[in-house]
């Protein structure tokens, strides 16, 4: 890869070479993969992009750490839509408010950008098998995407999964182990499996490469923005992973010229379940937490890239906000039914953030921000149907909907 110079640990500064394999530093460090930015400013440029007409993560080759004989995952993961939401953005008090959609991925989330590259590894390392532990998107998307590719899967889950993201596994025939315990305890037994068989690892915190699929959410935001970077990015935060390759996709872009600034990062959490925002609160590192919150993709108590999401927080001069579950149903609520877009509870965490830092004047009508949705409402139906409740049941008669729009306060015009 000419692109591509090493690996190296973001704890010591040992270096690997970039083989498809590569995995963590003997020190236990996550390491980050370095690029030859002279190299590819030579090759990628706004007019070499503008007259590309492949429309997926894979239209920034360069950019990525990849053979150049690699061919392209199956499934068609990103250029997903970003919205501008003009009347969202005067409710809130925003200068200009975009929505990034990334939930219509082709298994639903973000996360297929993850599961996309790990496949494309996984193939330039001639394995056939794959494997990871979950609270549900990454499972999904890993096995839908090595589906497509005809590679097998092994996915551990912790038994609190919702069903609808279990029934994508299943569909997608993985082999599903659900661990009855919390999600560390689900990390730790897919370790030792994927030791014990030698299995290709898509977990996070050991493949340095999937931080490298997820960044290109954002090469996608500054793009669909005409290369004008806007003031926040906010993005939900759980394991680390996301953000860190979010801000890894922004100072990419700057580093070979494509933006002239960098936005400020928005990490959002759940209250119940914030390490990572509460060590940006306090200084210093994170330290563990318990898992107490219903949106389960960010429900992690113990960050295996907590490290690089830190690291992005702070060099972005970042937020770090906090949300209530509440706030997160407003929030998916707030979404819906003002710009159309259905998320899952984590995947509308973001959305809750900048509702939050509105109200506390924190943002106001000077921002421009991008909040991303990380995955699709469909994958939690169970928790929607909470937040906004059930349809009027009445039957076949204008006199009952009549006596039920007026008990109901719903006043035809």
């Amino acid at each position: 890869m000419k692109n591509v110079k090493y690996g190296q640990c973001i704890k010591c500064g040992k270096t690997y070479p970039a083989t498809p394999d590569l995995t963590t530093c003997t020190c236990g460090g996550v390491l980050e993969i370095v690029y030859d930015y002279d190299e590819i400013k030579k090759r990628l440029t706004k007019a070499v992009l503008a007259e590309r007409t492949e429309r997926t993560m894979w239209r920034y080759r360069e950019l990525l750490p990849i053979e150049e004989t690699t061919e392209p995952t199956p499934l068609r993961v990103g250029w997903s839509p970003l919205y501008d939401e003009p009347r969202l953005a005067a409710q809130l008090g925003l200068k200009q408010l975009w929505v990034k959609d990334d939930g219509l991925n082709p298994t639903g989330a973000l996360k297929d950008r993850a599961s996309a590259m790990a496949v494309a590894k996984a193939r330039e390392a001639g394995a056939g098998v794959i494997a990871c532990s979950s609270t549900g998107n990454a499972a999904s998307s890993l096995a839908g995407n090595a589906a497509a590719a005809g590679l097998a899967t092994y996915i551990f889950v912790p038994s609190r999964a919702p069903k609808g993201k279990v029934a994508q596994l299943m569909t997608f025939g993985a082999t599903v182990i659900s661990v009855q315990g919390s999600y560390e305890e689900t990390f730790e037994l897919s370790r030792q499996a994927i030791n014990r068989w030698g299995w290709y690892n898509r977990n996070a915190a050991i493949n340095p490469y999937l931080s490298e699929g997820k960044k290109t959410v954002a090469y996608e935001i500054l793009e669909q923005l005409g290369w004008q970077a806007p003031d926040y990015i906010a993005i939900s935060v759980g394991d680390g992973c996301t953000i860190a390759g979010l801000w890894k996709g922004l100072k990419d872009l700057h580093a070979v010229g494509l933006i002239d600034r960098l936005p400020r990062l928005i990490s959002a959490q759940a209250e119940g379940c914030c390490p990572i925002n509460r060590a940006v609160v306090r200084g210093g590192s994170w330290e563990p937490m318990e898992e107490n919150t219903f949106a389960d993709s960010i429900a992690v108590g113990v960050p295996r890239n907590g490290d690089k999401a830190l690291m992005a927080i702070r060099e972005s001069q970042g937020l770090a906000v906090n949300v209530s579950d509440r706030e997160i149903m407003e929030a998916q609520q707030l979404l819906g039914r003002s710009c159309g877009v259905f998320g899952e509870p984590a995947g509308v965490t973001a959305a809750a953030g900048v509702k939050k830092l509105c109200e506390q004047g924190i943002l106001g009508r000077e921002e421009t921000v991008v909040s991303v949705v990380t995955g699709n409402g469909l994958k939690d139906v169970a928790n929607a149907i909470k937040a906004c409740g059930e349809p009027i049941s009445i039957p076949g008669d204008m006199n009952a909907l009549l006596r039920a729009f007026s008990d109901s306060g719903i006043v035809v015009e």
